[in-house]
């Protein structure tokens, strides 16, 4: 089939109006594009096209980015919320078939609650998640690291601490919205390009997007991470892991079998960017993956 020019519609979700995007054909099986921060669906333009041939590609700016409503309150932003999100956009697009999910960092972070979710088992096929722990397994690995504090596991915790220093500084009040409007928005570009060696081009909302997206680090993190929960997945899962990720350690996925029973882990030689900088890489993998699952049936 040729591909398709995209289209935009809006979903009505629970609490305001989801902006979303459509590639290609109705016909062909759903993969649903869950972006993370401080994006919004736009980046997902170049692997959106590529997957396009084989199925029809799903991205919506999640609540707080791009053209979706932006709540002021903290707990607007929690977990839960994200989920029913998700959900109104799969009764949209896909109410009979299950998809297949491909999400990025906090794009990941919150499909690991979707794919763990029991009232969504049978409604994902797959899901592969890049640079996104699933934050009750972080809560989980952080707390048998330092129940055994030998030097190998004191070693990774420290540095996953480093690589995590934005998170505590998303907690101060008012400063990071400041940063966001005065010095790293107006230049996110630039200090992508230098400090990630990535190339994007500047967009409208980026100063917006990254305001409003710290309220998912204050409303999750820390209350999932201290009070872990079990969560086990219910659809196959895929990990790719990349090497260079200045952000998210490797041996935070190196046990997930205990909360994954379908798991495929990968790594891949890239950085956090990699849906950004080597989007053919990252098509590659969510292609060869979703390959391997049956043609899901309709409910």
């Amino acid at each position: 089939m040729t591909p398709k020019p995209s289209t935009s519609f809006v979903v009505h979700g629970p609490h305001g109006p989801l902006a979303v995007q459509r590639w290609g054909h109705a016909a062909l099986p759903v993969v649903i594009l869950v972006h993370g921060y401080p994006d919004n669906r736009s980046k997902w333009e170049p692997i959106a096209r590529q997957l396009s041939e084989r199925y029809q590609v799903i991205a919506y700016d999640v609540r707080g980015a791009g053209d979706s409503f932006k709540p002021k309150r903290r707990r607007d932003y929690r977990l839960e919320h994200l989920t029913a999100d998700f959900k109104a956009v799969l009764q949209a697009v896909s109410p009979k078939r299950p998809v297949h999910l491909v999400a990025h960092d906090w794009g990941s972070v919150q499909s690991w609650e979707f794919v763990t979710d029991p009232a969504l088992k049978g409604r994902i096929a797959s899901f592969t998640s890049c640079s996104g722990p699933c934050l009750d397994h972080f809560g989980h690995w952080l707390r048998d690291s330092l129940k055994r504090p030998t030097p190998a596991n004191l070693g990774r915790v420290t540095l996953q601490m480093l690589k995590s220093w934005y998170v505590y500084m998303f907690q101060l009040p008012l400063l990071p919205e400041a940063l966001w409007r005065t010095v790293i928005g107006p230049n996110w570009p630039g200090l992508m390009r230098l400090l990630e060696r990535t190339e994007i081009k500047p967009r409208a909302s980026q100063t917006s997007d990254g305001v409003h997206g710290v309220g998912l680090y204050r409303a999750n993190v820390f209350q999932r991470m201290l009070r872990p929960q079990q969560r086990f997945a219910h659809a196959p899962v895929q990990v790719l892991v990349p090497t260079q990720d200045h952000f998210v350690s490797p041996w935070l996925s190196e046990n997930l079998s205990r909360w994954v029973p379908q798991l495929t882990r990968r790594e891949i030689p890239a950085g956090h960017w990699v849906t950004l900088k080597q989007p053919e890489l990252f098509t590659q993998h969510v292609r060869s993956f979703i390959d391997t699952i049956p043609i899901p049936a309709a409910r």
